[in-house]
Formats: C-alpha cells, structure tokens, sequence
C-alpha cells in the first residue's frame, strides 16, 4: 500500500476490510496492521461481528467503521472524518444494502441524514455501499449524485466495469473487487466450494493462495466534493 499511495499519488485511503480475517470478518489487530499500512479509514460489512474482539473494541477507534444502518444499539460509527495529505477533510460512510443481506434497517433511511452530519464538515464524501444487489448500489449513488463525492460498491468480490462520473459529479462503481487470491472462487480454495455446492454438505472453507491481485478504485476530485475521475485499479502481487 505505501508504494502504491506514492504511484497513484493518492491523498486519502479507504480499504474495505470486511474479509481480511481469514476471509471472515476483522480483527482489531489486523485493523492496525491495514491503518500502520497506509489506510486512513476502513469500512466494515455484513461480517463485521463475526469476530466477537472487534465488535469489543472498535468503539475505541474513530477510524474503523461498521454500517450505519446497524441496529443504533451496536457498537462504532458509520460515518468518520479523517484528513487527506494535505489537510482536508474527507469524510466516509459505510452502509449495508437490504436487498439480499441481512441489514437493520434500509440504507436509505439513514444515508441523507448522513451525508448532511458530513457536508457540515467537507465537501468531499465518501460512502462506500457494501451490497450484493447491483441494482441497490446503482440507486443509491443516482440518488447521492452531486451531494457525494463518490460512491463506491463492495461485497461481491468481483470488480465492475461501470466505473464512471455520474451527471452531477459523483462518481460511482459497482463493485471495487477483491484484493486477495484470485485463482480461487472468490476467495476460497477451489475444490472446496465446489464440493460445498455440488453436495450441500457444510465445510470449512480455506483462504487460496494463488493470483493475489490488490482490486479498487481511483477517483480525482476538486474543493468543491465534484469528482472529475473515476477508474478502477489492478495491481498483481
């Protein structure tokens, strides 16, 4: 990650972490090694508890986030305001699609509140919609477009060819990929998920370890929040 900041002459990070534990969740560990990396803030998913240290700690820390549209009575935020490299503020949203997901409540019954907490500090915003339904995400930045920077899709572990810039200047893409083994289904060594599909019979799936790639996103934007380009990024480890 230093390398590629200093490539991409990036300003501010965000890593999706939901699944750098084992391909499961989160520890606080492993959320320190991703900030001491080079991450400014990381963004959480429908795993965010599967790792019970997690959900004990990460009130302690105002830069790891779980989806806001998480009961009001789970522990951490959704929304952070971290500084970019040459001080301004950017700030990040993490939400939970509903459709297919076991989600609270919508996310568009939190995600205008929001994005208004964030505009009284910055223009510059950042959500990123962990969902499974394209459909949902594409929504959700047609409705943010011009309010938000960008909006940015995880969950499917496959990265999009949608990147783009939206009428009033958001940019958006439906799914930023997967940074992890790819010679894998989506992560998982390949005969194991095959004989889970093939048999039904529940079993302990395996991280692969081959074709590691680091999958995401490079949006440029000015003061204003107006994003002006939107690609994605794919670097081979």
């Amino acid at each position: 990650m230093p390398r590629l900041r200093d490539e991409l002459d990036v300003d501010v990070c965000v890593v999706n972490g939901e699944n750098a534990a084992d391909g499961v969740g989160l520890t606080p560990k492993l959320a320190q090694r991703i900030l001491a990396a080079g991450a400014d803030a990381i963004t959480l998913g429908n795993h965010a508890w599967r790792r019970p240290e997690l959900a004990q700690w990460i009130d302690s820390s105002d830069r790891v986030l779980r989806p806001a549209n998480f009961s009001s009575s789970s522990p951490g935020r959704g929304l952070a305001l971290v500084p970019a490299r040459d001080g301004t503020t950017v700030g990040v949203i993490n939400v939970l699609g509903s459709l297919f997901m076991e989600s609270w409540s919508h996310p568009f019954e939190v995600i205008d509140e929001l994005v208004d907490e964030a505009r009284r500090e910055t223009n510059v915003i950042l959500v990123d919609v962990h969902g499974e339904a394209t459909s949902e995400k594409v929504a959700l930045s047609r409705w943010l477009d011009g309010r938000v920077t960008a909006v940015i899709g995880t969950h499917t572990h496959v990265q999009t060819n949608d990147a783009r810039i939206q009428p009033r200047g958001t940019a958006a893409l439906t799914d930023a990929g997967m940074t992890g083994p790819h010679d894998s289904v989506i992560g998982v060594v390949v005969e194991q998920a095959i004989q889970r599909m093939r048999t039904g019979v529940p079993i302990r799936f395996d991280t692969a370890q081959g074709d590691v790639r680091l999958e995401g996103a490079l949006v440029e934007c000015g003061r204003d929040g107006h994003a002006t380009r939107c690609e994605t990024v794919r670097v081979d480890a």
